[in-house]
């Protein structure tokens, strides 16, 4: 019973606890500023932005360095990135979409779509999802720079790569490859019959307000463009330029520090899939010989000091991305720079464990 009394004591724990909360938020911020400032110290330098959200909470959000060299302009957390591999999580979704919708399934030969490819009967959608279908990658043709500016219909690109010797019988080993994404962004256009883009746009950007997402181009005009820079011994030159059709579903989309919140909180809430096809994304495959790998559609499938987490990274010529996801503690933090030479990824996870570390230490205390 709340007594005239006991109102001062009551209010006096609401102040200490408030007063004990907003010390905790400024170390919190100077911790992760701190981290951040290792490598993204110069504020004359390209830049980025870092954000961390906890239970819809927003704990950390701020922008660092430059956007444009050449006109001046400071970064802000509203800017548009190139986020390269992380691109590979849409075209996965987009694969599971599909395959809800029962217009494929991911055990399926290549065979069933494109006729022709090499082996296709023994590859199915699976492999190239997890990265086991032993094809060429493409970031590792020679001849690659002949096609490097040149647009490029997916079905070309395949073309490209497809009668390469392969490096692995499919299931056998896991190893990284963009060419299979590439042939996943291809199947999407032939099963869908329409364009990669414009698959993503309406089944994804659209369905969950990721306003300021794109495919990437360097000839729109982009609201809010953070432009992208290499650095030589010399000082910074802008990135190299390339067409998007070559990384194309396995590399080319644009997008914000607040669209991905959006993504992920789309993919946690099950709206774009089912509870289902969801896990299909984020459960651990095997090889072959049994062998269990920490990948599944799209993300990597790792650890935080043994608490599971989902992370993927990317880079492209000019910009480096990285987003991990912490499901037990429902923590999100991404990380986008615009120069090659900055890479979040260690930043991120580092920010990750502090922020996972807090909350554990927190929950301990109650």
């Amino acid at each position: 019973m709340i007594t005239k009394k006991t109102i001062p004591f009551l209010m006096s724990l609401l102040i200490c606890s408030t007063i004990g909360a907003q010390s905790y938020t400024k170390k919190y911020e100077k911790k992760i500023d701190s981290l951040i400032l290792t490598g993204f110290g110069n504020q004359d330098e390209p830049g980025g932005v870092f954000m961390v959200v906890q239970k819809g909470k927003n704990l950390y959000r701020k922008a660092f360095g430059k956007a444009n060299l050449e006109l001046n302009v400071n970064m802000t957390p509203e800017n548009v990135f190139q986020i390269g591999s992380m691109t590979k999580q849409f075209t996965a979704v987009a694969i599971l979409i599909l395959e809800q919708q029962e217009k494929l399934k991911v055990n399926d030969p290549i065979s069933k779509y494109i006729a022709d490819y090499p082996n296709g009967d023994k590859i199915t959608i699976h492999h190239l999802l997890t990265h086991t279908s032993g094809i060429k990658d493409f970031t590792k043709i020679k001849a690659l720079s002949s096609i490097a500016q040149k647009d490029m219909e997916p079905k070309d690109m395949v073309d490209f790569f497809k009668n390469e010797p392969v490096d692995i019988a499919p299931g056998e080993k896991w190893d990284y490859n963009n060419s299979g994404y590439v042939v996943l962004g291809y199947i999407i256009e032939l099963v869908s019959n329409d364009t990669y883009e414009n698959f993503i746009k309406k089944n994804i950007f659209d369905k969950i307000g990721m306003t300021h997402s794109y495919y990437a181009s360097d000839r729109k005009l982009i609201p809010q463009r953070a432009y992208g820079y290499h650095k030589k011994e010399y000082g910074f030159v802008n990135k190299t330029v390339i067409s998007f059709s070559i990384p194309f579903s396995s590399g080319s989309l644009m997008s914000t520090v607040d669209d991905l919140w959006k993504w992920q909180q789309a993919l946690h809430q099950n709206i774009l899939l089912n509870p289902q096809q969801t896990q299909k994304a984020f459960q651990k495959y095997r090889l072959n010989n049994g062998e269990e790998f920490t990948y599944g559609y799209g993300w990597h499938l790792k650890e935080i000091n043994g608490t599971p987490d989902r992370e993927h990274g990317g880079s492209v010529f000019g910009f480096k991305s990285m987003g991990v996801y912490i499901p037990e503690e429902d923590i999100y933090v991404i990380g986008l720079s615009n120069c090659d030479c900055h890479s979040p990824t260690e930043i991120t996870r580092n920010i990750a464990k502090i922020t996972l570390d807090g909350i554990k230490t927190s929950s301990k205390k109650y």
